[in-house]
């Protein structure tokens, strides 16, 4: 009939600690499906445009420049031609977007 206060309180312990993280553990769940993940497949979307840029392809830098890829090197740069006789060398993961591919030379 007698409980001791420290008996009750321990025999509710485990399962209470549990109940406790499963919050936590749902919000870093939505947080990845939310936020993490769509971020990833962003960046390996971008990656493997880039990867793919070839001579000739239009392209729109990050800065806002449009231009056609004069040149394409093997140190992560382009040259982008902005007009004519005018060339830049561009960083490769600085690109936005390809506004049009050229086919590839057969």
């Amino acid at each position: 009939m007698f409980v001791t206060p420290a008996y009750a309180q321990a025999a509710g312990g485990a399962g209470s600690a549990f109940t406790s993280f499963i919050p936590l553990i749902l919000i870093f769940a939505i947080m990845y499906f939310l936020l993490i993940r769509p971020q990833q497949k962003k960046l390996k979307d971008h990656q493997a445009m880039v990867n793919a840029v070839r001579r000739g392809d239009q392209v729109i830098t990050q800065g806002g420049i449009v231009g056609k890829v004069a040149k394409v090197k093997e140190d992560g740069e382009i040259e982008v031609e902005i007009a004519e006789g005018v060339k830049v060398r561009v960083i490769k993961s600085t690109l936005a977007s390809v506004v049009s591919k050229t086919e590839p030379a057969k």
